[in-house]
């Protein structure tokens, strides 16, 4: 089917055109979103990245007009108008249509683009950035917004000028805080660790759902300050995030690495789960 989107209360397939230069969204970046997943319908935690959406709308001071229940059923509707097998990735947004300087609240518009995505199976090659992440008095942090994500693909872009597929972002004090578009993970002699979240990166709902069953599997979970050197000699290092979910990574710099035992019991663990998440 390729793709749908759903404004104005309106269903219509393709790249919907919704902004125009004189839209504050445009030209001052007022918009949010977030992503879901569905794998053959099943849709994991579909309703806290709704949630989020709306959350995010009302952190950058936006009113969105739908609550997170409406989101997901508008979400769940969309689903439906693909065939039962499609894997998809669902993007709710909402944005502010009026303003100058300041956005106008009352103007927030919601959008749902939901598209055909098959989920990555291959792991990738990371290296570190120059880039960092913001400090929540520097940029909004707490919301998924339109805002932070040239920063996010800029070290992508440099990562790949250097021949890697992503990469490493410290935060402002110099600790990792992420990989470029996900949450990071290392193992360490059978012990998982992720950064502590410290107001620079999100708290992914991805990472919270993980850490969750793997702490409730008997695995140790350690959140803490992560630096860039522990992530170069760890057993293992592996993603965590909605658009791939879990995905192994096979180089950091120079040092190649392999899938571990931490990673494929996360990734059964998180895939287990989602067997009960059907959503039609």
């Amino acid at each position: 089917m390729g793709s749908i989107v759903y404004a104005d209360g309106e269903w219509q397939s393709g790249d919907v055109k919704l902004t125009g230069p004189m839209d504050h969204a445009f030209w001052k970046a007022s918009a949010v979103f977030d992503g879901g997943r569905s794998i053959s319908r099943l849709a994991p935690d579909l309703d806290l990245h709704c949630a989020r959406a709306v959350s995010s709308a009302a952190a950058i001071r936006l009113k969105p007009p739908l609550s997170s229940s409406q989101v997901f059923d508008i979400c769940r509707e969309a689903i439906s108008r693909f065939p039962p097998e499609a894997e998809l990735y669902l993007r709710p947004m909402f944005y502010a249509a009026q303003g100058s300087v300041l956005p106008d609240p009352e103007s927030t518009q919601f959008a749902l683009a939901v598209y055909d995505a098959p989920l990555p199976q291959n792991g990738f090659t990371v290296c570190l950035s120059t880039r960092r992440r913001p400090a929540r008095d520097m940029a909004p942090t707490n919301a998924k917004a339109t805002c932070l994500y040239p920063n996010s693909y800029l070290a992508i872009m440099e990562a790949r000028d250097r021949g890697f597929d992503n990469a490493i972002v410290l935060d402002c004090n110099g600790n990792v805080a992420e990989f470029a578009n996900a949450n990071l993970w290392i193992a360490k002699g059978g012990v998982a660790v992720t950064p502590a979240i410290n107001g620079t990166f999100l708290n992914g709902i991805t990472r919270q759902r993980l850490i969750t069953l793997l702490r409730s599997d008997g695995i140790e979970v350690q959140e803490r300050a992560l630096s860039f050197d522990e992530v170069l000699h760890a057993d293992e290092v592996f993603n965590s995030g909605n658009f791939s979910k879990l995905l192994p990574v096979t180089r950091v710099e120079g040092r190649e690495l392999q899938s571990g035992p931490i990673y494929r019991r996360a990734r059964q663990l998180y895939f287990d789960y989602a067997q009960g998440a059907q959503v039609l």
